[in-house]
């Protein structure tokens, strides 16, 4: 599993008990990352990261400290602790810009010339991320979270016996309040694909996915139908050049 922590460039945003806290030590990134998956002891901290029991020790109490993880006792050695992640991860700072765009053009093509509504509506949305992009700002933890409530809200319109009327259900939403249209290309493992994507078509190459909000949307309604978490991993992306935007959902 690739650690994209290590960029020294990267500021990581995180909401605790304590508030808003920025996190830009190479190393609370490798732990925070580690611990993103399970919890760990600090041995395995240690011998995770390479670093020296005490060094690892300082950046665990600056975490603490900051309520950003928090520990348990080990379930088997009562001695030990079992370090996790305590907070809400919010999204990213890149000193470097990530995208190279003229953002006026952007306006003018895509919002300022529009007589749709809805498309003005959602090139708005659009703005607004490219905005936050333009300034090394990654609102993607964020916006996926808000997709999870709003799948969360609808899903009771949405709901049905058979995964192959939920999914039918799912591309007719999708459809009627102009997200796109969706094609299933498969029900086992359900893999859905995004044409006219509300959320990323327009936006400026990224070259990484960039559904986030559609992705949260997914995993909330199919974990309501399955009665499980599940994953949803989008696999292709008009931000990365693809043709569509693909989904995969697995169970966790």
């Amino acid at each position: 599993m690739k650690d994209s922590t290590k960029s020294t460039d990267l500021v990581r945003i995180y909401s605790s008990a304590n508030g808003v806290s920025v996190v830009q030590s190479p190393v609370k990134k490798q732990i925070l990352f580690l611990l993103k998956e399970k919890g760990m002891s600090g041995s395995e901290i240690v011998s995770a990261t390479g670093k020296s029991k005490s060094t690892v020790s300082v950046h665990l109490q600056d975490l603490m400290d900051a309520k950003i993880i928090s520990w348990k006792p080990h379930p088997q050695d009562r001695r030990k602790k079992i370090f996790y992640v305590n907070s809400r991860y919010l999204g990213d700072i890149s000193r470097e810009r990530e995208i190279e765009s003229d953002i006026n053009l952007y306006l003018d093509r895509h919002v300022i010339q529009s007589t749709d509504p809805f498309r003005f509506f959602r090139f708005m949305f659009r703005t607004i991320r490219v905005a936050l992009l333009d300034e090394g700002i990654n609102i993607d933890p964020i916006l996926h979270r808000a997709g999870v409530k709003v799948g969360e809200v609808f899903y009771h319109k949405l709901k049905a016996p058979t995964m192959e009327k939920l999914t039918k259900n799912l591309a007719d939403f999708w459809e009627e309040n102009h997200l796109g249209r969706l094609k299933i290309k498969s029900l086992e493992p359900p893999i859905i694909q995004a044409y006219d994507c509300f959320e990323c078509e327009d936006l400026p190459p990224l070259g990484r996915p960039a559904c986030s909000f559609d992705s949260g949307i997914l995993e909330a309604v199919f974990s309501a139908h399955l009665g499980e978490s599940v994953s949803v991993k989008e696999t292709k992306c008009y931000a990365q050049y693809d043709q569509y935007c693909q989904f995969l959902v697995n169970p966790i």
